[in-house]
C-alpha cells in the first residue's frame, strides 16, 4: 500500500492569496489596457496629425507670435508636441485609473471571499461539541453561496451522522452490558450462598448460558452490519432471494408451530448477483422480524418475484400496530417496532442488517404499516441480468 505524501506546512510571512492574487491580475489588466489605448491613440495622432501634406511645397506658416515657418517644419513641431502631450497625460491616466482600480478591486474582491474566510474559521472551530455552527450566508445568490450552502448540507450531514454514531455506542453498550450484568449477578449470587445445591448450580450454568448466547448473537449482529456497511469483502455470486426465504422458514419451524402462524409463500424466480451468506442473513432477518413480533395464530405471507430491471422479495406479517410515522425508525439500529432498548428478543439489528446488505448490494428496502396490525417490508435488488 503507497504511503500517502505528507503535505509540508506552509511557512508563517508573505502569501500570495487568491484576494492578493486576483488583485494583481486586475491592476495588469487595467495597466495593459490603459497602454494599448495609448499606443493605439499614438498611432492614430502619428497617421492623422499632417495638414502640411495638403500644402505646397515650400509654403510658409506665419504664427500667432509673428514668427514664420516652412510647413513641414511647423508639422514636425506641432505632432511632436501632440505625441508629448498625449503620452504625458495618458500615462498620469492610465496610473491614476489603474490605483483606483486596483484598490476597487481590492476592496470587492475583499468582501466577495468574505464567506469563504467564515468557511475556513467554522471548520476550523468544528468538534463533537461545535457542529451545530452553520454559516448561514444572506449574501447574493451566486457562487459563494452555492458553496456556503452546500458547506451548511455537509455539516448537517455530518451532525446525523456523528448523533447516530453516538446514539449507536450507547445503544451497543448498553445491550452488551446487560448480559454480561446479568451473568455477573448470577454468579455472585450463586457464589455468596454456602448452601448452594447441584440444582442451583445447574439453574446458573443455564442463565449465564442464555445471557452468553445473547452477547454472542449482538456481537455476530455487529459484525454483520459493520461488514454490509464497510462492503468489504463482499463475493459476487449468483444467488436467489427465494433460496434464502426457504432456509429461513426451516431455521424459524419450530417457533412459528409452537405460536400457531400460518405461513404463505409465493417463491418465483428473483435472481440477483451479490455475497450469499449476506442475502441470507438479509431474508432470515426479515423472516424472524415477521416471526418474533407476530401474535398467537397469526399470518406470515412471502413472495419473490422479478420485474423489469429488479428482484423483489416481499415478507409480510401481522401483529400490533405500527405507526406508518415510525416505520422509518425501525431501521436504525436497536430499534424494535418503535421502542428502544426493551429488553425484547432479538439484538434491535435485523432491519438495520437487512437496510446495509440492500445498499451494499445497490438495492433499496421500503416497509408499510398495515392498518389492522402488521408491516410488510419489501426489498428490490438489481436482477442478474442487469447488474
Amino acid at each position: 500500500m503507497t504511503a500517502r505524501p505528507k503535505r509540508v506546512p506552509a511557512r508563517r510571512g508573505f502569501r500570495p492569496t487568491l484576494r492578493l492574487r486576483l488583485t494583481l491580475l486586475n491592476g495588469v489588466l487595467l495597466v495593459g489596457a490603459g497602454v494599448l489605448l495609448m499606443l493605439v491613440a499614438w498611432l492614430v495622432v502619428n497617421a492623422v496629425l499632417h495638414p502640411a501634406d495638403e500644402l505646397a511645397p515650400g509654403t510658409v506658416v506665419r504664427l500667432a507670435d509673428g514668427q514664420q515657418l516652412d510647413a513641414r517644419q511647423w508639422q514636425e513641431s506641432v505632432l511632436a508636441a501632440a505625441q508629448t502631450e498625449l503620452t504625458v497625460k495618458g500615462l498620469v491616466a492610465v496610473l491614476a485609473i489603474s490605483l483606483v482600480g486596483v484598490l476597487g478591486a481590492y476592496a470587492v474582491v475583499g468582501r466577495a471571499l468574505r464567506p469563504l474566510h467564515h468557511v475556513t474559521a467554522t471548520a476550523r472551530k468544528l468538534g463533537g461539541e461545535t457542529l451545530d455552527q452553520r454559516i448561514r450566508y444572506t449574501g447574493a445568490d451566486d457562487e459563494v453561496a452555492e458553496l456556503a450552502d452546500t458547506f451548511d448540507a455537509m455539516l448537517d450531514r455530518l451532525g446525523a451522522a456523528f448523533t447516530a454514531q453516538q446514539r449507536f455506542v450507547a445503544n451497543a453498550s448498553h445491550e452488551l452490558r446487560t448480559p454480561l450484568a446479568v451473568m455477573r449477578t448470577e454468579i455472585d449470587v450463586t457464589l455468596s450462598d454456602p448452601a448452594v445445591d447441584t440444582a442451583e448450580l445447574k439453574r446458573m450454568a443455564t442463565v449465564v448460558r442464555d445471557a452468553s448466547e445473547r452477547a454472542n448473537a449482538l456481537v455476530d449482529a455487529l459484525l454483520m452490519l459493520a461488514r454490509s456497511e464497510g462492503r468489504t469483502g463482499l463475493r459476487n455470486e449468483p444467488v436467489d432471494l427465494g433460496t434464502g426465504v426457504l432456509g429461513a422458514l426451516s431455521a424459524m419451524d419450530h417457533e412459528v408451530r409452537r405460536i400457531k402462524i400460518a405461513v404463505d409463500t409465493k417463491l418465483d424466480p428473483a435472481p440477483v448477483i451479490g455475497d450469499p451468506s449476506l442475502l441470507d442473513r438479509l431474508a432470515g432477518n426479515l423472516i424472524e422480524n415477521a416471526v418474533r413480533y407476530n401474535h398467537l395464530g397469526g399470518q406470515i405471507w412471502v413472495e419473490s418475484r422479478h420485474d423489469g430491471e429488479f428482484a423483489r422479495l416481499m415478507v409480510g406479517n401481522t401483529g400490533f400496530k405500527v405507526d406508518q410515522a415510525d416505520v422509518p425508525g425501525l431501521f436504525e439500529p436497536f430499534r424494535r417496532g418503535g421502542r428502544e432498548r426493551t429488553g425484547a428478543r432479538g439484538s434491535g439489528l435485523g432491519l438495520s442488517i437487512v437496510r446495509a446488505v440492500c445498499v451494499a448490494h445497490g438495492g433499496t428496502v421500503g416497509a408499510v404499516a398495515l392498518p389492522g396490525g402488521g408491516m410488510e417490508v419489501t426489498i428490490a435488488l438489481p436482477l442478474a441480468s442487469v447488474k
